[in-house]
């Protein structure tokens, strides 16, 4: 049986918040019941978007909450000839094509309706490379952790861009590739993701590389009823202990794990040894989507 292998996988445009704990938490707890590795990767394939010290940021705060990764920490800005291969490969395949149309022109269509499968319809303009989603594996089906099974034609979502029209790699290759070189076993990520997962599989399936399986869990909403992102300014994880303790706490409720209750002001290594002995997915409410508790969406001040 091959060895578990997980990861966590931020993209550092800003600090974490309590949804990205509750993906951390999970994807942790999941690798170390399972005895294997934990790995950390920063998505920072968008330059722009990543401030600097974001990502030593990020690492502060994991470590603030007690989840040490295992090896070094994976950046993806260095790995544009990984990605190029891949983008080769699937040209050569004819799953890969150049487009120079923009979201202004097809506004109006519901997906891209793929006017560049056959030629760039303007040559004179910059392009992206989008996937011919209609012809790689059809229909992708999955059985998902907790949402059980799962089945898409991706050619009803859509044409992604695996390469943007400035030269930068989009985030559905790179995911793909960066999970196989590193023999990522299981992915734990939030349900927002889960209809990227075919994208996914077509491209793992052309790519000829392992697939891993997926545990997409319920999405944290505030009290407004959005969800919790950087975007919607939700607030950054703390790095204070008396802090820390309660919050890490309340992400184990939202996971629906049960800890006890006196635990809420435990230190994090012996919140996490229980939450390690008692991790169990089954317990998690199959839920798309559910409400943070008030003091999640607002992390209390230290003692």
């Amino acid at each position: 049986m091959t060895p578990y292998r997980g990861r966590f996988a931020p993209t550092p445009s800003g600090a974490l918040h309590f949804g990205s704990l509750i993906a951390a938490v999970a994807s942790y707890l999941d690798a170390r019941q399972a005895r294997g590795e934990w790995l950390l990767r920063i998505e920072d394939i968008d330059p722009p978007r990543c401030p600097p010290g974001a990502a030593d940021a990020i690492q502060h705060q994991l470590e603030a909450f007690g989840l040490y990764w295992d090896g070094p920490v994976y950046r993806q800005h260095d790995r544009d000839h990984a990605y190029g291969a891949a983008l080769e490969r699937l040209e050569a395949l004819g799953l890969a094509y150049p487009c120079s149309c923009s979201r202004k022109q097809w506004h109006n269509h519901p997906i891209y309706p793929g006017w560049c499968r056959d030629g760039v319809c303007e040559p004179d303009k910059p392009v992206a490379w989008r996937l011919r989603s209609d012809l790689g594996l059809r229909p992708v089906s999955w059985e998902d952790r907790l949402f059980g099974t799962q089945s898409f034609d991706p050619a009803e979502l859509g044409d992604v861009v695996l390469k943007r029209k400035e030269g930068l790699w989009a985030y559905q290759l790179a995911v793909v590739v960066d999970d196989a070189d590193r023999d990522i076993t299981d992915v734990v990520r939030g349900f927002d993701l889960l209809d990227n997962t075919p994208w996914q599989r077509q491209l793992q399936h052309a790519l000829g590389l392992p697939e891993p399986r997926y545990l997409h869990l319920p999405l944290i909403m505030s009290r407004d009823g959005q969800k919790l992102s950087k975007q919607n300014l939700a607030p950054a994880l703390p790095l204070e202990d008396a802090a820390v303790r309660p919050l890490l706490h309340q992400a184990l409720v939202a996971l629906d794990q049960s800890p006890p209750p006196a635990l809420a002001t435990g230190p994090v290594d012996e919140q996490l040894a229980w939450a390690i002995a008692h991790w169990d997915v089954g317990r998690i409410s199959p839920d798309p989507a559910r409400r943070a508790d008030d003091h999640a969406t607002s992390p209390p001040s230290p003692a």
